[in-house]
């Protein structure tokens, strides 16, 4: 399993992805599953992958070299893509046409055709977007009402950026909120695990921002996950207790 997010606000592009693949609980291997084609003052376009990694690394492959248009007969690449919107169609065809070459086998031997990305990123001329495309190859764009997208192992980070993500946050507060999002999910689920990569963007500057990967032991990330920790059993101590409860501790009046 995996866990991806990406968080667009007023200040820029939090993109996140974990490493691990597993195929049982004595196989597991790392491999990078947030990538990025960044052409300087040109364009930046991240994309994030979940599912059958067979499956995410022949549409990944297909976007470096090409993807066929048979009506204009010619290959596009993810680079020749002049809109964020037109990148996103790729993405999908992409997905598309490795169903057709491989889908019928993968469903005879009984795997399932499981994938979906998320694409972010900015192309001259146009704005910093975020999209999902599912493993049809059709696609949601993120927006300011709801600023955040997820594929993978969403469910355990999504209370936390439900609660805390909005537009108009600053990019460090959408990044700190992005890796509290994964430390849940790590937490949570064995199948999502470190290392983490991370990218951000900012508007109009066409060029990464940061780009980083958060290797086992690294300081601040620890430090993150213990404060959060800490806040949570405080908060918890905090609340009253529920008035419903007649005895509020076990033992009292010689009660269970």
């Amino acid at each position: 399993m995996t866990y991806c997010c990406g968080v667009l606000v007023r200040d820029g592009l939090v993109m996140i992805a974990d490493t691990r693949t597993n195929a049982g609980l004595d196989n597991i291997s790392t491999f990078r599953k947030l990538h990025v084609f960044e052409e300087a003052g040109h364009h930046v376009i991240a994309i994030a992958s979940a599912g059958n990694l067979s499956v995410s690394q022949s549409v990944l492959s297909l976007l470096h070299e090409g993807v066929e248009d048979h009506e204009a007969g010619e290959r596009q690449q993810l680079r020749d893509a002049r809109t964020m919107f037109q990148a996103a169609q790729l993405v999908g065809r992409a997905i598309r046409q490795v169903h057709t070459v491989d889908g019928n086998a993968l469903e005879q031997s009984n795997v399932s055709f499981d994938v979906s990305f998320l694409l972010g990123g900015q192309i001259i001329g146009g704005p910093l977007r975020l999209f999902m495309v599912y493993s049809a190859g059709n696609f949601i764009e993120c927006t300011t009402d709801t600023p955040f997208l997820q594929i993978g192992e969403h469910k355990y980070g999504k209370p936390v950026l439900d609660r805390a993500v909005t537009f108009d946050m600053e990019i460090a507060d959408a990044l700190k909120t992005s890796l509290i999002s994964m430390d849940s999910t790590m937490r949570s689920n064995l199948g999502v695990g470190l290392p983490i990569d991370v990218l951000v963007l900012c508007p109009d500057t066409l060029e990464s921002e940061l780009s980083y990967r958060i290797e086992p032991g690294e300081p601040y990330f620890h430090d993150l996950r213990e404060r959060w920790s800490a806040a949570l059993r405080s908060a918890h101590t905090s609340i009253p207790r529920p008035p419903y409860l007649k005895h509020g501790r076990r033992g009292e009046n010689g009660q269970g």
